[in-house]
């Protein structure tokens, strides 16, 4: 159970001095702006088209990217397929009750395929030339930078002595991943391998690292392009990013396929990042029941997967086991490039995923507490806080902290916690969870 019990929270013990509202479950960031040098960039690239006009397709992009979903599995058509016949063959027999004719077979299946295209969700492939990937740019530069961005945050907050020599970054687009990850590790990475399907969009990711033309120095230097993954089983690069990738592969099968590949080409960290749909975090669940279920098919590296963020547990995720789904999202805030009728300030909702490879066998825990996930909007009211909490017996739990139950130091903890950062929930031998009112 996911309990809170009366014991006041120390500052000795949790904070290890911080103030409150630095505590050390605060991942989130402050409104992200793109790097100087990349907005420059952008704008120099998007001056020699028509920006009007590329305004209003990037939001039609953004809008279509957002909708879109997984395609239908071959499986799951299959079944449909039965139920369908089985529902239609029984009309039949309501309406022709003295009997069936010859041509039922052939009726009923015109039946089937009709309606399975009928109310089947056709996914449209996208191939990123040289003007959607432009479309793209204007649409998604600065929103996905600031998602992965939050992403990565996490690691450099909660794991300060991390410091990569080398990243990939698959599906890298117009090279956001690099960008984030240069900002925030930039004097340790010494090596940068993009792998992107469309040469186009390699091509503008270089353009954006050389200032916005062709010709000038990469800004950032040891950046490699590839359109392929790099083909060595035992080749392993130390920070692995796969933002909005996976949601491109039209299969399970392909998408299973390609997660195994990059877990095995992760020697610390693998960061999965998706729009912040159902279809993005199911996504993302599919990976990490990919990687925790075929451990034992993954025997190239002996050290287990552990999950970093944002789950607590290894658990099946308790969104999931609703019969109402509602995504496992969280939101970043960022400045937008600045072109016209584009709000200046935009909210970023996305989902995210973050293994890392564990050395050693998990540690007996010494703290009394466990770490939750505040899942959703904390709602601060006079002298109690409201927490939607993700914990690590698996379970979801609303919590009210007050003062008088929880301490000072744990309430002032909350009030300073947003959507997406950690909190400490105490262990308690009985479950007063029931009694946790309103002060």
């Amino acid at each position: 159970m996911c309990q809170s019990s009366a014991a006041h929270l120390k500052q000795d013990d949790f904070l290890k001095g911080a103030l409150h509202r630095k505590h050390p479950g605060v991942t989130n960031l402050k409104t992200v702006r793109l790097p100087e040098q990349l907005q420059t960039a952008a704008q120099s690239v998007l001056k020699s088209v028509d920006v009007k006009s590329l305004s209003e397709k990037a939001h039609k992009l953004s809008n279509f990217l957002w909708s879109r979903k997984r395609a239908t599995e071959t499986s799951q058509l299959r079944k449909k397929a039965i139920l369908l016949e089985k529902k239609f063959l029984e009309q039949e027999k309501d309406i022709h009750t003295d009997g069936i004719d010859n041509k039922l077979e052939d009726r009923i299946r015109k039946k089937v395929l009709s309606e399975l295209k009928r109310t089947t969700y056709h996914r449209t492939p996208l191939r990123y030339t040289e003007d959607l990937g432009l479309m793209y740019m204007a649409a998604r530069l600065a929103g996905g930078y600031a998602a992965v961005l939050r992403a990565l945050n996490e690691i450099k907050k909660r794991d300060s002595v991390f410091e990569p020599y080398s990243l990939l970054d698959f599906g890298s687009g117009l090279g956001t991943g690099t960008w984030a990850s240069h900002r925030l590790w930039g004097d340790s990475l010494k090596e940068y391998v993009c792998v992107d399907s469309s040469g186009d969009m390699n091509t503008l990711a270089e353009q954006l690292l050389r200032g916005g033309n062709e010709v000038d120095d990469l800004l950032i230097k040891q950046v490699y392009f590839r359109q392929f993954l790099p083909v060595s089983p035992k080749v392993q690069f130390d920070l692995v990013i796969g933002a909005f990738s996976l949601s491109e592969l039209a299969t399970l099968e392909e998408r299973v396929n390609v997660i195994a590949t990059l877990w095995r080409k992760t020697n610390s960290y693998l960061v999965l990042v998706e729009n912040g749909t159902k279809d993005g975090h199911q996504i993302l669940m599919e990976a990490r029941d990919t990687i925790l279920k075929r451990e034992e098919e993954l025997k190239h590296d002996l050290r287990r997967p552990s999950i970093f963020a944002p789950c607590t547990h290894e658990l099946p995720c308790p969104k999931l086991m609703r019969q109402n789904v509602v995504p496992c999202n969280f939101t970043q805030f960022y400045y937008s490039l600045p072109l016209p009728k584009s709000q200046e300030r935009q909210k970023e909702t996305f989902s995210y995923l973050i293994i890392s490879r564990s050395h050693e066998e998990k540690p007996q825990k010494t703290e009394h507490w466990d770490m939750a996930r505040l899942i959703s909007q904390v709602h601060r009211r006079p002298r109690h806080v409201r927490c939607q909490l993700c914990c690590a017996s698996g379970e979801l739990k609303e919590l009210a902290v007050t003062a008088r139950r929880h301490g000072r130091d744990m309430y002032r903890c909350a009030r300073s916690s947003d959507w997406g950062d950690l909190l400490p929930v105490f262990h308690a031998e009985d479950d007063d969870s029931k009694n946790d009112e309103t002060q």
